[in-house]
């Protein structure tokens, strides 16, 4: 890898390191895509190629996997949505549903008393939300 390939990884994380900690400040492409150095489309391109999903794509799966954690300690659907940054309660439940195939309300009915015994790095990895929809089967087991 070039030393040009690296530097422009090293730039790509440090949008990222600011997607994951700045989650639920208004971010955008063009605010991400200033700390990388980069021009917005060049960013979006270069993002998507280095991390298989776009910007936004990435920053709406992070702000998914916090709610999650969120709705799983029993916080209501209305302050899940508004302590991740999203700005509408419809378009935050669609966009939880297009991720994890159900709604916030489902999800944070569901029993999460088994995962009271997993170390929080081990549930942060298999309960980190991933864009495709679950079986009928994998909704029953919870």
């Amino acid at each position: 890898m070039s030393p040009d390939a690296v530097a422009e990884l090293a730039h790509l994380r440090r949008a990222r390191d600011l997607i994951d900690r700045e989650f639920a400040s208004p971010l955008d492409v063009p605010a991400m895509a200033d700390v990388a150095a980069m021009s917005p489309a060049h960013f979006s391109r270069r993002f998507r190629d280095a991390y298989g999903e776009t910007p936004y794509s990435y920053l709406m799966t992070r702000r998914i996997e916090r709610a999650q954690e969120l709705l799983r300690h029993g916080s209501t659907v209305t302050d899940a949505c508004m302590a991740v940054g999203a700005t509408s309660l419809g378009s935050f439940s669609a966009k939880f549903s297009e991720i994890t195939g159900m709604t916030p309300s489902v999800y944070r009915g569901l029993d999460h008393s088994d995962l009271r015994s997993v170390p929080p790095c081990v549930a942060k990895e298999q309960l980190r939300p991933r864009r495709t929809a679950p079986t009928r089967t994998q909704i029953a087991e919870h």
